[in-house]
């Protein structure tokens, strides 16, 4: 089968829900080899991908009825959710791990792979986009319990947002009202950042939008996967059906 370093779930579906999965897979891609050189325990942590996010995206868009697109590349690979000039973009260390792979990537490297991964994600994501001017995009990423040295974390779901909190708002009430969830607003960081993917896809579009943060250890298998997704849709939907502008 044909590399691509994107594919999109759900292509022909009309709602005005787009699914966003930037760190979907740890996937290096062949022309580097396959590796960075990292051993398997550090590619299959949070540092290589999001786990989790993929299977959730994927139950999240059928459940609306939409259409999402997942990266397929590693983001040790380069990053799809930082913008071109962030000094982040093409890390050499995270939480402890030494890059190999990437210890020697110097500019022209780092401009070979974005355009051959970065650009074409951000490309088909922009064309599903602009398909409706109604256009909702929901990010979902997920967030690692403890990293190392660091305090743990309690939330079991975090929702980040810019200035834009038309959605969010709703949807932080909803999941508040849940007795088994700690929620987090802007958790566990601040998750936006000039050049970021909902910063360039949807806040410069004046686009309704979130990004939903959940504890990987939530999201460890399939079931659990599909369950999120399922419990999410009808609370993104009441969240969406309280926006009036």
């Amino acid at each position: 089968m044909t590399y691509a370093p994107f594919f999109v779930h759900g292509a022909n579906r009309s709602t005005r829900w787009l699914i966003t999965c930037d760190h979907a897979t740890n996937i290096v891609p062949p022309d580097l080899g396959g590796s960075l050189g990292l051993p398997d325990a550090d590619m299959s942590r949070h540092i290589a991908f999001d786990p989790g996010a993929a299977g959730v995206s994927l139950a999240l868009a059928d459940a609306l009825g939409g259409t999402a697109i997942l990266s397929n590349y590693s983001r040790l690979v380069i990053d799809p959710n930082r913008g071109e000039d962030d000094p982040t973009l093409l890390m050499q260390l995270y939480d402890g791990s030494v890059i190999p792979g990437n210890r020697n990537a110097d500019a022209a490297e780092k401009a070979r792979r974005l355009q051959a991964y970065h650009r074409p994600y951000h490309d088909a994501l922009a064309a599903l986009a602009a398909r409706r001017d109604d256009t909702v995009i929901v990010a979902i990423h997920s967030f690692t319990r403890q990293l190392k040295a660091r305090p743990s974390r309690p939330w079991h779901v975090g929702i980040l947002h810019a200035y834009d909190r038309r959605l969010s708002d709703p949807l932080i009430a909803a999941l508040e009202a849940e007795p088994d969830l700690v929620v987090g607003r802007n958790e566990p960081y601040p998750g936006h950042l000039p050049g970021d993917a909902i910063d360039r896809h949807a806040l410069h579009h004046g686009r309704l939008n979130t990004l939903i943060e959940l504890r990987n250890d939530l999201i460890a298998t399939e079931a659990t996967q599909a369950g999120w997704g399922a419990r999410l849709a009808p609370m993104l939907q009441a969240a969406l059906a309280q926006v009036t502008d």
